[in-house]
Order: C-alpha cells, then structure tokens, then sequence
C-alpha cells in the first residue's frame, strides 16, 4: 500500500524520530554481511555420483551464482541470493543440499518451497537429473493433483521436499509429512512468493520448522516484503547479489517491453496481474492518457486512483487522503501534478509512455527503490519510443533489460494459480461455523454443477472473490526492526511464534482441568465484576439525632 510521506522525515523512516536520533551515524550507514568470495567452487570438488551427473548434463564450468553460494550452503550459513531467473541458481541449492543429506535418515531434512507448481516440477526435475544414482529419496508436493503419488513418496522415505506451501502445509495437518528433522530451508523466487498471496501460509509453516535449521533465500529482486520476509525466518544472512556486476544489493532494475500503441492498456492490465505489486505508480505524458486509464483500470476492478492538472483540489485532496492512509494500490500521474507528492515504499513504476525529456525518465524511476530499497522501473515501448529509450540508455548509462509480454494464457494461469491460494488460505482458516454455514450452499454447488449456466456462474463468483481480494491490503512481512542490524541479534521470532500458535490462556486452564480432574478456570466476559465497595464509617458524634 502507499504511504505519503514529509520528504524531511524520509531518513527517519526506520523509526521514531527519537530512535533516530540516537543512532551514530555508523549505524546508520551499516550494511548486511557481504557473502565470503575466498572460497570458489568448482565441479571438481563434486563427489561421484554428482560429478558424473553433472557431467552427463554437458555442465563444464560452475555458473557465478553456483561458484560462490555452495560454499556458503556447505558451511551451513543463512543466505540470501539475489540472482535471476536463468543463472543457475536451482543447482546453486540442490547441489550442496544433496551434499549435505543423510542417506540413512528416511526423513524429510532438506525442503524447498516454490511459488507456482510450474517450478516445482521444473526443480524436482532438476533434482531427478543432479540425483540419478545418488540414493537420495525426494518428494514432490503441489495442488490441483491427487495425494496418491505424493503420499507414495512421503511413506518411501522422502529426504527432501519440494512443494508449494499450500500443499506442504496440507500434508502436515494430514500427519502425513514431519519437518521434526528438517536441518535446511530454501525459499526460491521469495518474491514471486508474495506476489502470489503466500505469506500467511509461509507463517503458518513456520511453526512446524525446528528452530535450530539453516534457511537460504533466492530472488530476482529485493523489495522491502523480502527484505521484512528474511528478518522472520533468517539468522544472520550473508548476501550475495548476482543480478549485476557489483556484489551489494542491487537496488533499481530497469526493463521494457515493445507493446503495439494501441495495446498499451492490455499490456499494462496483464503486467499488473502478473507482478501484483503492493504500489505501483504509473506515469502518462498526456493528461487525456490518465484520465483514460483511470477508467480502464477502475472498469477492470483495479484499485486505482489518478492525479493531473484537470483534477479539482477537492478531488486531489481525496487522493491524497487515501494515500495517507494506505488505502490504495495504484497510482496514474502526469509528471507535473505528481511534483510535490512524497510516496515511500513504491514496488513499481511504470512508464506507460517513454518521456520525451530523459531527464524525466530518471526522475520517474527514482520515486521506486529509495533509501536504500529496492525497486524496479517497467517501461512500455511503441517503435516510435525506441531511438528515445536508446538515448536514455547511452546517456545516463542505465541497463534497460527488454522482456517479453505475457500471452493471454500465461496470465490465466497466474490469476488462476492466486485465486486457488487465496481460496485454499480462506478454508483454512474457516472455522466450524464458517463451514456450517457453508454446508447450507453444498446441495446448491451440486445443481449449479450441473445447470448448463452453472460454469459461468461459477465463474462470475470467483471473478468477484479475486477482484475483492485486489482491494484488501496484502498480506505480506511488516518490518520489525532496522534489516541493516539483523546479523548482529539472534534469530527473532522463535519464542514469539511459539507465543502467537500456542493456545490461549483459558483454553490452557480447561486443558490442565482435564488432566487433574479440577474445575477450569471461569471464561472470561465483557461484563465487569461487581466492584466491592468498603463500608462507610461513621462519624462520632454526641447528637442523638444525628447518630440515628
């Protein structure tokens, strides 16, 4: 969500201004543990059989990702790896995971959760090829797909798991899949993992996770959600950035994809529902340009609003009132009503046109990845913007990565993957009057399942669910404390999440009542106890009246 911001109290964000005070200006500049680049790996150290199986792959060289994250998963340090899709990253994990398990132990102790059950199909096939001949034992666990061959793995005595946390959370309170062994976490494409709404199942996985574990993280990109993410469930991560030439953070991609001028709106809508980010500003040239996609955006379900000189102030101040309190996703702005607005934690911007002035460019992307965050700067490019944005590129010497839209098909199945985890979270924490009261509508699914305008209704129904859900603030990791200061403060969060998932008080109480036979302790209520007041002592006096 976006949250304006007085542009003198940007440096105090971390916290209160007293707090900020009080920080020496060491701590202030302090930076996450770099990841140690002493010690390179090689497939020369691989052992037979991966060094065979690597070798029937065509692999020669270690990948970069690979030469200096094994190391790190060998010596059993936290991670985070910030890496993009296509470096090598799935074998820059399963190598030293494979390297690290025990074979005689026919449980589960290594786990990796994937966003989508595309990649867990992709990394357990990576896993199949990287394993052949090895005897380790995996498990491959993701929804829309019966439990009969998983649950064959799983009693086969499957070391490690790759899945998606919806269905991994499902076999656990099936008693079908024990984490008390598990000794590493990996948590691939963290940002996709948001993206898709898995937060809360990710939380929800937590409490079942031995506390003495080593967790690894893998993203394309770093927004303050990982970032906050990492802080839950990492100790002391050491970072390793692959995503460019430096070995810090980096915190600003730029890419553009070439889009048709009359498609620009279609291919923003799909950009939208395949990045689903928690802010987004959008810049236009033309005012007309705002005040279109604003009905374009608002007619498609978005929550949206929009800023340009045509606005009158009383409508500026009602945008601006839902930015202050965080009630809304997208933003559609001309650069000049957009001067003077101060919004922090921005995911994205998007350029729906290529600005003529590239000075403007530079100023448009630079209201993403501030104060040290991490952002990126989407770009939609006509053939007529392309001899612009080459000049934006020589000019300021900006890496402008070109990428392909998604198709229509790519974006059904990401909408349909995020509605099935919204739908799977929201039974989940369905309680016995929720599924009573549901249990009233079970007869009607049956008829409708059959209507030959059952399908379309069903689908209108769960049209409705997603686009309301688009409206409600996501749910993702809230920062705790200063990210820069992890590493130097014990793993948090341990007696906490034993806290927040233990029973309650008087739930404790009838519990122990149970066991011993005594009365449980009285239910509380919102009606106050009787306050016993002390008698009034009277006064001595010698006046017969007065004393009775």
């Amino acid at each position: 969500m976006m949250t304006e911001h007085d542009p003198e109290a940007l440096s105090n964000e971390h916290g209160t201004p007293d707090q900020t005070a009080s920080t020496t200006t060491e701590q202030a500049e302090q930076k996450p543990a770099q990841a140690d680049t002493d010690s390179i790996f090689s497939f020369q150290d691989l052992s037979s059989p991966l060094a065979e199986n690597v070798a029937a792959l065509g692999w020669k060289d270690a990948m970069d990702v690979q030469q200096q994250a094994i190391p790190l998963v060998l010596r059993g340090i936290d991670a985070i790896v910030q890496s993009r899709t296509g470096s090598g990253k799935t074998a820059a994990f399963l190598l030293p995971l494979l390297m690290r398990i025990d074979l005689n132990l026919d449980q589960p102790q290594a786990m990796v959760l994937v966003p989508t059950r595309e990649l867990a199909i992709q990394v357990h096939r990576a896993f199949i090829e990287l394993s052949a001949n090895s005897g380790c034992r995996g498990a491959l666990l993701y929804g829309g797909v019966g439990y009969g061959r998983q649950l064959d793995d799983l009693k086969a005595g499957a070391q490690l798991i790759i899945g998606t946390p919806g269905r991994v959370i499902d076999h656990i309170e099936r008693g079908t899949l024990s984490l008390s062994k598990l000794k590493h976490l990996v948590m691939d494409e963290a940002d996709e993992m948001l993206s898709m709404g898995f937060y809360p199942a990710m939380r929800r996985i937590r409490r079942w996770l031995p506390e003495r574990r080593q967790s690894l993280m893998f993203s394309a990109t770093m927004p303050k959600a990982v970032r906050n993410l990492a802080a839950e469930f990492l100790h002391k991560p050491r970072w390793l950035s692959l995503s460019g030439d430096d070995q810090g953070i980096e915190t600003l991609l730029h890419s553009f994809y070439r889009v048709e001028p009359m498609d620009k709106d279609r291919a923003l809508s799909a950009l939208i529902e395949m990045e689903n980010p928690s802010s987004a500003l959008v810049f236009c040239n033309r005012k007309s340009d705002v005040e279109y996609l604003y009905q374009y955006l608002s007619n498609a379900g978005y929550n949206v609003d929009r800023i340009s000189g045509d606005l009158s102030q009383r409508a500026r101040e009602r945008v601006m009132e839902t930015i202050r309190k965080q009630e809304l996703r997208f933003l559609i702005a001309t650069d000049v009503a957009a001067r003077g607005i101060d919004i922090s934690d921005i995911e994205i911007v998007f350029q729906y046109d290529v600005p003529q002035d590239h000075e403007i460019y530079v100023h448009r992307s630079g209201r993403t990845a501030r104060a040290g965050k991490t952002g990126r700067c989407i770009t939609l490019s006509t053939y007529m913007d392309e001899h612009q944005l080459r000049e934006i590129r020589r000019k300021y010497s900006i890496v402008i990565e070109e990428k392909q839209l998604p198709s229509l098909d790519q974006v059904s199945a990401r909408v349909r993957e995020r509605t099935m985890v919204l739908l799977e979270e929201q039974v989940r924490d369905s309680g016995s009057i929720d599924r009573e009261r549901a249990d009233r509508f079970v007869a009607l699914a049956e008829e409708l399942s059959s209507h030959e305008e059952g399908q379309r209704i069903f689908a209108l129904m769960l049209d409705e669910f997603y686009h309301r859900s688009l409206h409600l603030p996501q749910a993702l990791p809230k920062e705790r404390e200063r990210f820069e200061d992890i590493k130097d403060h014990p793993r948090r969060g341990r007696s906490r999440d034993r806290q927040e998932f233990s029973p309650r008080p008087r739930e404790k109480d009838a519990e122990a009542a149970v066991a011993t036979n005594a009365p449980a302790a009285p239910e509380a209520t919102d009606e106050k106890a009787p306050v016993k007041r002390r008698p009034r002592r009277r006064k001595k006096t010698n006046n017969p009246e007065q004393a009775e």
